[in-house]
Formats: C-alpha cells, sequence, structure tokens
C-alpha cells in the first residue's frame, strides 16, 4: 500500500485524534520493558541485517572469551520479528571452521545472494575469511579453503585486515569494507561474493576527526553513508558521498562513546523504520570485553543529515502487545479508523483491522508520556497532523515528520480516568474529533473536552 501525508478535512483530524487516544491509553496499562541488552548473553560486534520478514543480528560471541581479551572462538547469530523478542540460533561458525585460522573471532558481517548467506569473518587480526550456507542461522561452511584477505599475500590490507563490512549496492556489484588501524580500506566483490576483482582502495574521508576502525556502509535515497568509529574509546561517526568508493564528506557523529573501550555498529531499515545497532557494558559481570548488545532508533532529517543516536535502556520497544481500538468518549459506539489516508470514527470497521494501532514512543521524544501511533496493519505508517487536520502518512524520518507524530499523553480532559493528547510541536492544541473527523485544536468549551478525551478497547 502506498500512502502519503495531506491535508484531510478537520473533521477526519477529529476521528484520528480518537484513535490516538485510544492507543495511548492501552500503552501506559502496559508495563514497561527494557530492551537492551538485546539478549542475556555477552556478545559484541553486531552486524545487522534484514532476510525477509525477519532481522538478524550477528555478533561476536565474547561469552566463549577469557575475559581478559577479545579472543572470542565463534560468532552468534540472533534473529526477532519485533526487534524486542529475540531467538538465539547458536553459533553458525568458529575459528575452526577454517582450516587456517588459529584464533580470534573478530567483528563479523553478512550478505545475502544467489540463494545462499554470506559470513565474512575476521581472524588472527590479520585475515578475512569468508562462510557460506543456504540458512541465515547455520550450516555454514569454508567455500574457498583459503582466506578472502590476507594481509602479506594482498597488496594494501593495511595493518589489520579487520572489521568487515559487506554492502551490495542497488546495480547489483558488491563490495567489502574493511580496516583498522585508522586505515580503511575497500575491495569490489565478484558475483559469487567469495572472491575478489581489483585491487584494494583506500576510503577517503575529508574532514572530521579520522576513521580508526569498524566502517560500515549503508544506503539510503541515493546517499552513501560511511560510518565509522573514530579511536579507542570512539564515537561512532559518518561521512557520505555520491558513490560507494568515495571520496567521503565528514557530516558528523551518530553515536558517543560508550562504556567500554571499543564502538562497534550496523545500520538498517526494517519495516520502515531506522535502527542503529551497537554493544556497550549493560550487563552484571560486564565489561572492555564481556560486552552486551543494544540498539536504538536512528533518524534523518530533512536534508538527509542523520540525527545524533541517545543510548537508552528501553531501546526500540516494549514487549508484544496486542493491537488496541480508540474508542470514543462521548460516542461510544464509535472507534477510530483509517481509510485511504484519512482517520475517523466509525460505529462498523471493515476491514477490522483498519481500526487497530499500537502506540510506541514518541518519535520526536522517547521519554516521559509521549508517544507515537502507529497502524497495526500497516507497520511504519503513523498519525500526524498537517495543517492540524490528522492523517495517516508513512515516517519519512524527518524532524517534522517525528514532531507532527509525537503526542503527550494527559488525563483525560473530560474524564481523568480516561486519556487526552496534547501535540508535541503545538502544546497549546490536542487532539479531538469534530464532525468524526480528527484535528488537533484549542481545547476550551465542555463539548471540546468531551471531543478530546478517549478509552481503549480490546
Amino acid at each position: 500500500m502506498t500512502r502519503h501525508a495531506r491535508t484531510v478535512p478537520g473533521r477526519v483530524a477529529a476521528h484520528l485524534l480518537a484513535v490516538c487516544t485510544l492507543l495511548a491509553a492501552a500503552l501506559i496499562t502496559t508495563p514497561a520493558h527494557a530492551s537492551n541488552p538485546l539478549v542475556h548473553r555477552f556478545a559484541a560486534d553486531p552486524s545487522l541485517h534484514v532476510y525477509g520478514n525477519r532481522a538478524y543480528v550477528y555478533a561476536t560471541d565474547d561469552e566463549s572469551n577469557s575475559g581478559t581479551y577479545w579472543d572470542s572462538s565463534a560468532w552468534r547469530v540472533y534473529s526477532s520479528a519485533d526487534l524486542v523478542n529475540w531467538t538465539d540460533h547458536g553459533a553458525p561458525f568458529a575459528v575452526t571452521g577454517f582450516r587456517w585460522a588459529t584464533r580470534y573471532a573478530w567483528a563479523p558481517s553478512a550478505a545475502q545472494r544467489n540463494g545462499y548467506y554470506y559470513l565474512y569473518l575476521p581472524t588472527d587480526r590479520t585475515k578475512i575469511g569468508v562462510a557460506r550456507s543456504t540458512s541465515p542461522t547455520g550450516g555454514f561452511s569454508d567455500p574457498r579453503g583459503t582466506p578472502l584477505i590476507e594481509k602479506g599475500r594482498d597488496a594494501n590490507t593495511g595493518e589489520e585486515p579487520i572489521d568487515p563490512a559487506a554492502f551490495v549496492d542497488d546495480d547489483g556489484q558488491a563490495y567489502l569494507y574493511f580496516g583498522g588501524a585508522r586505515a580503511p580500506k575497500v575491495v569490489r566483490l565478484n558475483a559469487d561474493m567469495i572472491s575478489t576483482t581489483g585491487a584494494v582502495q583506500n576510503v577517503t574521508i575529508n574532514g572530521g576527526s579520522g576513521f580508526a576502525e569498524a566502517g560500515f556502509m549503508h544506503k539510503r535515497n541515493g546517499v552513501y553513508y560511511f560510518s565509522y568509529s573514530t579511536g579507542w574509546p570512539g564515537q561512532i561517526a559518518y561521512a557520505t558521498a555520491s558513490s560507494p568508493l568515495g571520496p567521503f564528506t565528514y557530516r558528523g557523529v551518530i553515536l558517543d562513546s560508550v562504556n567500554v573501550n571499543t564502538n562497534h555498529h550496523a545500520i538498517a531499515e526494517y519495516q520502515g523504520r531506522w535502527y542503529i545497532a551497537y554493544h556497550r557494558n549493560a550487563r552484571a559481570g560486564g565489561g572492555t570485553y564481556k560486552r552486551s548488545l543494544a540498539m536504538e532508533y536512528l533518524s534523518y532529517n530533512a536534508d538527509g543529515t542523520i540525527g545524533r543516536v541517545t543510548q537508552t535502556s528501553a531501546g526500540v520497544g516494549t514487549p508484544s502487545i496486542a493491537a488496541s481500538r480508540l474508542q470514543s468518549y462521548n460516542f461510544p459506539d464509535r472507534y477510530v479508523r483509517h481509510a485511504d489516508y484519512d482517520v475517523r470514527i466509525d460505529p462498523n470497521v471493515s476491514p477490522a483491522a483498519d481500526a487497530q494501532w499500537r502506540v510506541v514512543p514518541g518519535l520526536a521524544d522517547t521519554g516521559g508520556a509521549y508517544v507515537s501511533f502507529e497502524a497495526a496493519n500497516f507497520p511504519g505508517y503513523y498519525l500526524r497532523h498537517w495543517n492540524y487536520d490528522l492523517v495517516l502518512a508513512r515516517n519519512d524520518g524527518s524532524a517534522t515528520f517525528r514532531a507532527d507524530a509525537t503526542f503527550r499523553r494527559v488525563a483525560g480532559l473530560a474524564d481523568a480516568s480516561a486519556a487526552s493528547f496534547q501535540s508535541y510541536n503545538f502544546p497549546d492544541r490536542h487532539l479531538r474529533h469534530a464532525d468524526y473527523l480528527l484535528r488537533i485544536d484549542p481545547i476550551s468549551t465542555t463539548t471540546d473536552r468531551a471531543d478530546a478525551t478517549f478509552r481503549v478497547t480490546g
């Protein structure tokens, strides 16, 4: 389904308000849940990917190291359908799977192509191998029998050919970024994804505090984003270019230093929203060598720059919550529903899913009582106001969208046991329905207060 924000009649906006209010109330009654760390096992260096309808994180298995060095012996894989409840699929590969490797399972990367899944795995501080499987969670083996990248054998690898990051461009050309010790590199991968073509090239970044390690590439709206750690400890910074080979121009910091002396991340879009996975010390007994996986929302400004990420314990969500309906306070036979971009309150809804909503932390402010309202049957589409009218629109990642789609829950203006919702960027206005449509308006009369009050039902 393709939807877009547009101006709608004020009555529609009012109905949208009703839906939002009911959904928000449902969320508030649900116990809080801290989704960072993602899993209760020491793991680090997340590589986040989306295959089908699930998200996968490949990670260094810190549980298997000595606790005195980064000497892990295997990698780990986790998957989730909601980014909150993660399935541990075990170790898809170990250092011993490469007959030419001896130690150090360090930061992995992954890719999907040709009906196969590929893992790019650094070992020995000097080599990067590739493992292949028909499943994203297991059955990986070494299709080459030799390293894909090896210091001393290959020219221009730098002192530490580590931290691989595979990227497949829209034209089908694949690349492998890698490097440590302040030397970012890139090489083209062949279509088989297990061999390279051409020379290893330097990645040029103009400006900023400089690359240290942990490079990662993603693409959005035709722009190439190369992000990386700046040091030990380091921030996650990023630079952009019009080509995957650069040169790149420094743009700023995405994530500040974490509470261990390495910083490693990955970025991906999942069901209409962008996320950043990273690691930090987040469990008892953890530290520099025993790290934990975390995840936060990632946002883009209207000019394509990336908003600075705040590290949180809540992470990216709450446990799965059954969809709720939002019931009008003064028209209890009517519920908020969306239909062809517009939102209204109706007594009978078909399909029923059009009147089902889920509340998420506020897109513009995840703290306090701020919430946003996502359509249960169209993930990534939210209630937002447009010229004071409420519409259903896809999150475009802009600061304006996030503000327009964020509301503060307050006690019901007509009944404190219910709920009302205050606009985030127009705090003198509340969500209300008028002639069955939804909008944000100043509230003054008894009728206004009733129109701006809602209840949540199952």
